[in-house]
């Protein structure tokens, strides 16, 4: 992994004589891997969000030669016009590797441990735990010979029954766990899910907890339809999108038990310039928003790294109750 960039640029080359000697007055620079204490760059990302009236902080840097990050989270504020607001998390403190993590509540000094390790073979193994309520959780997964199939079994740690196991194939996967019932009796239940390409398009079965959810997907470079429904309630809704050109998109979704409807038009003035407008029937609710940056990617994607979101919401049975609000996050690098 790469070494974490430093605070300022190197330093530049001596002064040289005439005859191209390093002047004796000017020292020499240090060379690569000198044990001279080095600070890592730091990386500052806030957030504000007007609903909520909460604001967040992480502050983020490299340390142990670029082998991890530590991370620190706090907020503050809170108490937003949503009713029964929650007060803000408390800070948290992270060290984050490639294959190992630790987490710090510090309100209930909670450290929340994780880490993975390839065994032998083609076992990898998987590994968590609370060191406040002492539980955690180890998961292994195995190949199956040259197949592209894996099977994996996952137990809590104390165990309290049979482990969890799935098994993984190239078009979906099947798991097998014990379920408790009301009367604190114990049964086997059955999850799963499972693709295929059908008609040019994608079918989706997914079975859990004695509901089956039935969707196929068919799209083109124009074109979105996805119908699906929902055994045994028979809940039937499909979802319909349409690319009018590469910046002009429209989204609609409908349910038939409800009559619930909601329509979304999107339009991409440039890459980090995007708004929407849409209306959802079961609120009876109005909007538009304006994103400055890219909506679903990160900060240091975005020019000035920063991303603003402005939301304007009209409630049509109360149009004096319209709300503005708005979602600012920019980040900052020392």
């Amino acid at each position: 992994m790469a070494a974490p960039a430093l605070l300022s640029a190197p330093p530049p080359p001596p002064p040289v004589d005439d005859d191209g000697a390093p002047s004796p007055a000017t020292p020499s620079p240090e060379p690569e891997g000198s044990s001279r204490l080095r600070w890592p760059a730091v990386r500052v990302t806030s957030e504000f969000d007007s609903a909520t009236r909460l604001f967040s902080h992480r502050i983020s840097c490299r340390v142990m030669d670029g082998l991890a990050k530590l991370r620190i989270r706090a907020h503050h504020g809170g108490g937003g016009a949503a009713a029964g607001a929650l007060p803000p998390p408390p800070p948290e403190v992270a060290l984050l590797a490639r294959n190992f993590s630790v987490a710090v509540d510090t309100a209930s000094r909670t450290a929340l441990l994780r880490g993975v390790a390839d065994l032998a073979g083609s076992l990898r193994l998987r590994a968590s735990h609370n060191t406040k309520e002492q539980k955690g959780e180890v998961t292994v997964t195995a190949n199956l010979g040259d197949s592209p199939c894996k099977i994996e079994l996952s137990s809590v740690v104390p165990p309290d029954g049979l482990p969890r196991t799935t098994f993984i194939f190239p078009n979906g996967e099947v798991s097998v766990k014990e379920k408790y019932l009301d009367e604190g009796n114990r049964v086997l239940s059955v999850n799963g899910m499972v693709k295929s390409n059908v008609l040019n398009g994608v079918f989706t079965a997914l079975y859990s907890d004695d509901e089956m959810n039935l969707k196929y997907r068919y799209k083109d470079e124009e074109l979105s339809f996805i119908p699906s429904i929902s055994l045994p309630s028979n809940s039937l809704s499909f979802a319909f999108k349409r690319q009018f050109t590469p910046s002009d998109k429209l989204s609609y979704w409908y349910q038939f038990d409800t009559n619930y409807w909601s329509a979304v038009y999107k339009h991409k003035a440039t890459k980090n310039v995007k708004w929407k407008a849409g209306y959802e029937s079961d609120q009876r609710l109005g909007w538009a928003s304006l994103w400055v940056g890219d909506a679903g990617g990160k900060t240091k994607e975005v020019p000035l790294k920063a991303k603003v979101q402005l939301t304007l919401k009209v409630p049509q049975d109360n149009v004096k109750n319209s709300a503005v609000m708005f979602h600012v996050k920019k980040r900052w690098d020392f």
